[in-house]
């Protein structure tokens, strides 16, 4: 019996070149002309100030997790528990929510992902969707 296909994302004209850069390797991110704040997800307008002026530049992506969780009963049969759905603070200050691959999920209860450094990686899913997934970094972080 094969697995059900994973559920990918449908670019839009507003999101479209944070899906391209992922296709590149490379973590784009909106920056506010305004206030020069990052953020995400893909937005018409800055949620710190409002502005609506912004620039998609090229994010560090490595950052340190804020907070996670791992699943162990998926939403639909396409995805293979367990796994970890976490919230990584990135370099520039913006939060992205994600998976962090290549973890042990079920590790000793008595550690936390909480605070670890982690880099982005990029995981092909077709012709035109390349996902960012974090995994551990093994270099110092500030």
């Amino acid at each position: 019996m094969s697995r059900a296909v994973r559920p990918l994302p449908r670019p839009t004209a507003l999101s479209r070149p944070f899906w391209d850069g992922c296709l590149e390797g490379r973590l784009l991110v909106q920056r506010c002309a305004r206030c020069a704040r990052c953020f995400f997800i893909p937005s018409a307008f800055c949620p710190h100030c409002l502005g609506t002026d912004y620039e998609w530049v090229e994010s560090s992506g490595r950052g340190r997790v804020v907070t996670y969780t791992v699943v162990w009963r998926p939403p639909t049969p396409a995805f293979d528990p367990p796994y970890v759905v976490a919230v990584v603070r990135l370099e520039e200050g913006y939060d992205m929510f994600t998976n962090i691959v290549d973890v042990e999920p079920d590790a000793d209860p008595g550690t936390s992902l909480i605070g670890a450094a982690v880099r982005v990686r990029f995981h092909r899913e077709s012709e035109d969707i390349a996902l960012p997934f974090f995994e551990l970094a093994t270099e110092q972080q500030p």
